[in-house]
């Protein structure tokens, strides 16, 4: 089967419900209910102090088949998810599925609790590292689903992911179960992305290193949906948090492609009172929300928030009045964390406030521009943030479809070549996000405007920008360092890249060793 961007999917994919295709950024309308958990109560004299992690399993109890949920926010320097698998893997459990909002290198011992049959199943919205390496060479029967930040918020919600435990690696928690992650020796921000798993659950449980008096506040999860509260020696290393560069590029050409494309969202006619932007923690993004902070401080524009990932140049922004406020699902440094305890004006919001499709509206949907990377794009504008070059996974949308779906001007920036091979290709090897909701290609040889966006290509070229065919990109990209040759991979399927809405955008086939 062809869906609408002409990705062949099966019919039917072993280990996976059948498949629902692709059909537009915007055409497949919610038809699902609100998923909800059983109604508890607790008795004055209860506890909800459990002794150990094994205690709760014991507890609940956790059983062969279950589907145990974590959050990200400690990035690489996560360790509670290590820790549960452990003790899962102690009592002997098998067939678990893992919903782990993203998969990190420090995550490696999943592939033997994966080689053992204790974890048979993986839900997750970015996988890099050891496991995507062993997922990618077939480690797993059952095909990894790959959702967006907005989709997995729209799937726990929805019951499409019914999680039966959620561990959330809580930096700080009193003994009645209300967290927050501001607070304590692990601090790391924001918990945005373990919200819709603590809503949903029906079983959530606390592991904190930072157990305070009661009650604790500010109150990120309340103890409304917390069964129990396990303390522990150290959830995480804060220092792994940090992602991307977290400082402007000194690269020349990164610069280059940087200002051009705040001159692009200049042209567009979005610098003005009230701007609204998201940009990713890499250096060439970064590099981008310097420019537009430059326009900005020479028009006395101030913008009405900062969205996403937040990183400490947002935090600077926002403190000399750039932004009127930062809504943020995740911390991606140390001023992050420190600006999010201290200032009202930056916001902690929920996965599902920030990019889920299905409700009565995310924040995505107010961006004005957003800037975004891509491993390669293709003539349709389609992109891929998924495979790399050789086919190993090494990322996936995370908000990257979501984003660009909700902004008035979606911007990918990238060097029209990276490792010796062309960024633009006749069609990406995994698409991620559809062409539709991608507006401009900044690289350093030119800008290329979607062709469903005449008014913003008039408005660029009115501004002097350099504006080309983005086929014309891809042979000049060629002309330097030829077509890359066409990737073989196996017939296996063993990921599904879920779209926000749920449906099929591509799949990942097995690599042939």
């Amino acid at each position: 089967m062809k869906n609408a961007i002409g990705r062949e999917i099966p019919e039917s994919i072993p280990g996976y419900q059948t498949p629902i295709l692709f059909a537009g950024a915007f055409n497949t309308k919610p038809g699902m209910n609100r998923q909800a958990p059983c109604v508890k109560a607790i008795r004055p004299s209860e506890t909800k102090l459990t002794d150990s992690l094994e205690a709760v399993f014991k507890k609940i109890p956790i059983t062969d088949g279950m589907t145990l949920s974590f959050h990200h926010h400690f990035r690489n320097g996560d360790g509670v998810v290590n820790m549960v698998l452990a003790v899962a893997a102690k009592l002997g459990l098998k067939n678990l599925k893992v919903a782990l909002s993203s998969v990190f290198p420090v995550h490696a011992p999943l592939v033997d609790h994966m080689k053992n049959g204790v974890v048979t199943a993986l839900d997750t919205n970015y996988m890099s590292g050891p496991v995507a390496q062993a997922i990618s060479r077939g480690v797993l029967e059952k095909p990894v689903v790959l959702r967006t930040h907005g989709g997995r918020a729209r799937a726990i919600e929805c019951g499409q992911l019914k999680i039966d435990v959620a561990f959330i690696a809580a930096p700080a928690a009193d003994d009645y179960g209300n967290i927050n992650g501001v607070q304590g020796p692990t601090a790391c921000g924001s918990l945005g992305y373990a919200i819709p798993d603590a809503e949903y659950a029906d079983n959530v449980v606390a592991v904190t290193d930072y157990l305070v008096e009661y009650p604790l506040t500010p109150v990120s999860i309340p103890q409304t949906r917390v069964d129990y509260v396990v303390k522990v020696d150290c959830i995480g290393d804060p220092k792994g948090i940090v992602s991307g560069t977290t400082r402007i590029t000194k690269d020349p050409v990164g610069l280059k492609i940087a200002e051009t494309a705040a001159n692009v969202i200049k042209a567009a006619g979005l610098i003005k009172e009230g701007f609204s932007f998201q940009t990713g923690a890499g250096g060439a993004s970064l590099a981008t929300a310097h420019f537009v902070r430059k326009m900005m401080e020479k028009e006395n524009i101030s913008g009405s928030f900062a969205l996403g990932g937040i990183t400490g140049y947002m935090v600077e922004m926002l403190e000399k009045g750039l932004f009127k406020k930062l809504m943020d699902v995740q911390g991606f440094d140390l001023e992050a964390i420190r600006s999010i305890a201290a200032n009202p004006n930056h916001m902690e919001i929920s996965a599902n406030f920030y990019a889920s499709p299905f409700n009565n509206g995310c924040a995505v949907n107010k961006l004005d521009a957003v800037i975004l990377g891509a491993t390669e794009i293709d003539t349709d504008f389609n992109v891929n943030v998924v495979t790399g070059s050789d086919g190993v996974i090494m990322g996936g949308s995370g908000g990257h479809a979501d984003a660009a779906a909700g902004a008035k001007v979606t911007i990918v920036v990238a060097n029209l070549l990276r490792g010796r091979l062309p960024i633009i290709v006749e069609q990406v090897l995994t698409a991620t996000t559809p062409g539709e909701t991608i507006d401009v290609l900044v690289t350093e040889r030119g800008v290329a405007v979607n062709p469903r966006r005449p008014e913003l290509r008039d408005k660029l070229l009115a501004a002097g920008i350099t504006v080309k065919d983005i086929k014309e990109l891809k042979s000049i990209a060629e002309s330097i360092a030829g077509a890359p040759d066409k990737l073989v991979t196996g017939q296996r399927v063993v990921a599904i890249v879920e779209y926000r809405d749920g449906t099929v955008i591509d799949v990942v086939r097995q690599l042939e060793d």
